[in-house]
């Protein structure tokens, strides 16, 4: 089976293993990006898109093209030969699942399957103008199937695209190495550390929350609303990390991860979750997005949408209680063992690829 794997521009094969070889990737990542190679075996061939060397004009056009359509479809062009040869396409986001579909729309000949995933898809679909809708929904109508990382996308999506077929796929990140971290006895200097750049944090609970407690807040995140969440508060900043040794460092420090979030569709936050547990941490998370399929209340303590009262009791109680900590960070790690990791995401596409394909 020959798979081509078609990524956002930045992160072409040649490009990301450059990065994460020489360190630059900050995170918990693969030496490509999300995992895709994981697949690989005997009978399946893993192919990435590559990203182009662009002079200026070159990367104008492509601007140009993306802002109209809404999706790279100049990238996705470029890697059209590895496109049409391949027996499926995967593809990370619509944004290339839109242009894969487009590229195999102005194709002749043999077409390969095409494994559609979404993200932001139905979460930004209000947002879309008429004439994106109606572009959006036929081209996704020529996808074989249509893959979410949550249910509560995949119940919107089903409504939306009747006529396909609709799966979840829960995303997972590299888990194989998981660290352990000493569960301090918090009395009133709780270090509460909160990470990501989604347009769905909720930053503004985060930091009133914070404001209630003994401790502090540490966010890392380049988003605006972070920046502007923290303006007067005492105890809550913004802090930079410039490489992993930095991030780590972050991780040790704290004694809670809390992911908090507006509501919505797409699982948002469940990397940050993830990467967390691997660094022995507990969690506190909006009870938002579908996270429940990723982690039972078990491995993770759920607070509801913008109730800071809340967060800031879950706080208190998590950090009162080591034991509690340690019982939370050791489910959230066994079920990422055997259900939330990058491995598993991969073979889930190799298994619905075999569907597809019939084999």
């Amino acid at each position: 089976m020959q798979v081509f794997v078609q990524l956002s521009y930045g992160y072409g094969a040649r490009v990301w293993h450059d990065l994460w070889t020489r360190g630059k990737v900050i995170g918990v990542n693969e030496k490509y990006a999300y995992g895709y190679y994981r697949a690989a075996g005997p009978d399946v061939v893993i192919e990435q898109s590559e990203d182009l060397v662009e002079p200026l004009p070159s990367k104008a056009v492509r601007y140009a093209m993306r802002l109209l359509l809404g999706f790279d479809f100049v990238h996705a062009w470029r890697n059209r030969h590895g496109i049409r040869k391949a027996d499926i396409v995967w593809t990370h986001t619509e944004a290339q699942s839109l242009a894969t579909a487009m590229v195999l729309l102005l194709s002749r000949g043999r077409k390969p399957r095409l494994l559609a995933q979404s993200v932001w898809l139905v979460d930004r679909w209000p947002r879309r103008n008429s004439l994106q809708k109606a572009l959006y929904r036929f081209l996704l109508n020529k996808a074989d199937l249509l893959t979410f990382h949550s249910p509560d996308n995949r119940t919107v999506a089903a409504r939306m695209f009747p006529s396909r077929r609709t799966e979840v796929v829960l995303f997972g990140i590299n888990a194989d190495t998981v660290r352990s971290h000493p569960f301090r006895e918090v009395a009133r200097d709780v270090r509460i550390l909160s990470l990501g750049n989604d347009e769905h944090r909720d930053w503004k609970t985060l930091v009133a929350a914070g404001r209630r407690i003994h401790g502090e807040v540490r966010i890392i995140s380049r988003a605006k609303a972070a920046n502007d969440a923290v303006v007067g508060a005492t105890g809550a900043s913004v802090v930079t990390v410039q490489n992993n040794e930095e991030l780590l460092a972050q991780y040790h420090w704290a004694d809670i991860v809390v992911v908090p979030l507006l509501p919505n569709l797409h699982a948002s936050g469940c990397t940050v979750v993830q990467e967390a547990t691997l660094m022995g941490l507990p969690v506190i998370a909006t009870d938002v997005g579908g996270l429940r399929e990723y982690f039972e209340e078990t491995a993770v303590r759920y607070v509801q949408p913008g109730d800071a009262h809340e967060l800031t009791l879950a706080i208190n109680e998590v950090a009162a209680d080591p034991s509690l900590r340690a019982r939370m960070v050791s489910n959230a790690q066994a079920r990422m063992k055997t259900v939330v990791n990058s491995q598993v995401y991969a073979d889930r596409h190799v298994e619905l690829s075999r569907e597809l394909l019939g084999r």
